[in-house]
């Protein structure tokens, strides 16, 4: 009978040849106390700010508080199963998160841990949730555009490649829907796109993530949720976790556009986190460093210089206020902080004005210098003309019947608040903003009743790839309109207002929150 006895004695050997012998430091401390997501340690006199701290049963949580005698750590798992008096070890890394293309067409947490049940993503190279903003010699002009297909944002608040523009406004103004439009106007564009989810309804992240795969380019975005039934710690990390996996992109001469939704959200979870640390409340009981923590931040986003590259990052943080009080702190910390800010508002909104871009509020600090010029000259004194119709529309509603002049400022007026409607999900390219505006500037919708002029709208894309395809094709590669094409684009618009001018749909009246003049 042959000798089945296992080997045990070379067993043996092979383990003590592999076996580390010396010393070993081990920096251990103890849990003090827990709850609500944070945990109160002693011991830990090494331990540097963010860095990753584990406990005895797996959990992982970051060093947020560094106290003489206390550290306070936010937990990035659930800490149910931690307890007073556990041990507590420093691991000597401060929270770092996966970067690289594996993550394109990927919905993670802020620590790169796959949410799409799609498999594991394979290992990459791993950076630091926080890094130093590029310097000024560092960076470059921000001078070319980021076309976002939204007409009332390009012709009137034109944002650049490296540009930091807030999107502010109350809750359900369509705020996400507005910045969710301009990652799906990229679809064609050499523009990766990033979204954020801080303390989002599961069902808001679902609605956007559907979006962003049946309108957009779904391989060239990175989806990053922390969902409001998450641990504090994650959704505090999230957007400096999407803001280092963006610039790992910048800096490889590419170009990204990142939305942070949002970060009034952010800041109530870093209200949550300084108070159960003990740090002194301050105005509205933040404390009082939630500026630097957002300004660190957003001063990561630039435009780099040909030196570093080239590469650009733009940032879209949403911001939420309260019966449109733009004066609260974090929105005033965020405006002061960015390059410009894209107000909705909530009247218009509910009048049926989408996207509800209050233009009196809202500017672009960058503007036009980032604008197409072809578009900029299109567009002409589209923004005079329009503040003009509003506070005369104010005006005549207290006074009697206004002269043939101001009545054919409010004809106009009317039809250019038309023009600026748009669908969701349905950005316009550049030519289609371009041939609108021409139409609106020569009076070629003035004589249309106020319903036909949505459906021109709708209608152009179809006929300007009908009937001025040349003309398309030659703006396409150089970038400017020519007399010819000029003329192309004038001749296929005049001939599709007037296919609509008797046009009124069945109804004489404006439609539903339009007021004719």
């Amino acid at each position: 009978m042959a000798n089945e006895t296992p080997d045990w004695v070379g067993a043996a050997h092979v383990a003590l040849n592999k076996a580390v012998l010396g010393s070993r430091t081990e920096h251990r401390g103890r849990v003090e106390e827990i709850g609500d997501g944070v945990a109160m340690i002693s011991g830990l006199r090494n331990v540097c700010l963010d860095e990753v701290l584990r406990f005895e049963g797996g959990q992982v949580g970051f060093a947020r508080v560094l106290d003489p005698d206390m550290i306070g750590c936010v937990f990035l798992d659930a800490a149910t199963d931690v307890e007073a008096g556990d041990a507590v070890f420093g691991t000597g890394e401060v929270v770092s998160v996966p970067v690289g293309e594996r993550l394109l067409g990927r919905i993670v947490d802020p620590l790169g841990r796959p949410l799409d049940g799609r498999g594991a993503i394979k290992t990459g190279p791993h950076m630091p949730i926080e890094q130093p903003a590029p310097s000024i010699t560092e960076r470059d002009l921000v001078t070319d555009p980021v076309q976002t297909g939204i007409v009332v944002v390009d012709t009137l608040f034109a944002l650049g490649r490296g540009q930091r523009e807030l999107i502010v406004g109350d809750h359900s103004t369509g705020k996400t829907t507005l910045a969710i439009d301009t990652m799906i106007a990229q679809a064609q564009s050499d523009m990766i796109c990033i979204y954020v989810a801080i303390g989002q309804k599961t069902s808001s992240v679902r609605r956007a993530i559907d979006a962003l795969q049946s309108q957009g380019n779904f391989a060239r975005c990175i989806v990053i949720v922390a969902g409001s039934a998450e641990a504090p710690g994650l959704q505090w990390i999230a957007p400096y976790a999407g803001m280092t996996m963006a610039e790992y992109f910048r800096d490889k001469g590419q170009h990204v556009l990142i939305v942070i939704d949002d970060l009034s959200k952010h800041a109530a979870t870093h209200r949550e986190i300084a108070l159960l640390t003990r740090q002194s409340p301050g105005r509205e009981a933040y404390p009082g460093d939630v500026f630097y923590v957002h300004a660190r931040l957003l001063e990561r986003a630039a435009k780099l210089s040909q030196a570093r590259g080239g590469g650009s990052l733009t940032a879209l943080p949403i911001a939420e206020t309260v019966s449109g009080n733009l004066s609260a702190y974090i929105p005033t910390n965020l405006i002061s902080i960015t390059d410009g800010q894209i107000v909705l508002d909530s009247a218009l909104f509910h009048q049926g004005q989408k996207p509800a871009v209050d233009i009196g509020l809202s500017v672009s600090r960058v503007g036009g210098k980032t604008q197409a010029p072809v578009l900029r000259q299109a567009a002409g004194s589209l923004r005079l003309d329009y503040a003009q119709f509003l506070e005369l529309e104010v005006f005549t509603r207290f006074g009697g019947m206004p002269d043939s002049h101001v009545r054919e400022q409010l004809t106009r007026g009317a039809r250019i608040r038309q023009a600026l409607r748009q669908p969701q999900h349905m950005p316009y390219r550049l030519a289609d903003e371009i041939a609108l505006m021409l139409a609106v500037q020569n009076g070629l919708l003035d004589p249309l009743p106020l319903a036909a002029v949505a459906r021109f709208r709708t209608a152009l894309p179809g006929a300007l790839d009908n009937d001025a395809a040349d003309a398309l094709r030659r703006l396409a590669e150089t970038g400017m309109l020519d007399e010819t094409g000029r003329a192309a684009l004038m001749k296929t618009l005049t001939r599709l207002a007037g296919s609509l001018a008797g046009d009124t749909g069945g109804a004489n009246a404006p439609p539903e929150g339009e007021t004719g003049p």
